[in-house]
Parts: structure tokens; C-alpha cells; sequence
């Protein structure tokens, strides 16, 4: 799939140079920044929702309990 950025001069600049940078083709610089704001908005949202059932039922289980599936 193609997709279309249209970025001010200064701000492409910018992108090129972190790219190149780190050893990375722009596209592939934009598509793993994506990807990693993504993940973090999603882990944030899972924090949020474990941080709430844990406020509601605080009781803990030791890890030797699980069966080391936690």
C-alpha cells in the first residue's frame, strides 16, 4: 500500500536526517514510529484497565503461586 504525507520542507528535512541516522530508509523510519506509538498507546490502555482492577481488588498472588502462568 502507498500513502501520501505531505510534510512542510523543514519537518521532511527533519524525518531524513533521523533516518538516516539510524541506518533506515523513511519509510521505514515512519512505519516503526508508528508502529511503537501504537504499542505504547495500547500498553498504556492495559495499564490503565490492570491499575483499575487492581484498585478495585487489590489482593495479590505471590509468583511462586502461578505456576509461572501469571
Amino acid at each position: 500500500m502507498i500513502i501520501s504525507l505531505r510534510l512542510p520542507e523543514e519537518d521532511a528535512v527533519l524525518f531524513r536526517k533521523y533516518a538516516e541516522l539510524n541506518s533506515m530508509n523513511l519509510s521505514e523510519m515512519i512505519r516503526q514510529t508508528v508502529l511503537q506509538r501504537i504499542e505504547a498507546e495500547y500498553d498504556a490502555q492495559i495499564y490503565r484497565a490492570a491499575l483499575a482492577e487492581y484498585r478495585e481488588n487489590p489482593a495479590t498472588i505471590p509468583l511462586e503461586e502461578t505456576d509461572g502462568k501469571v
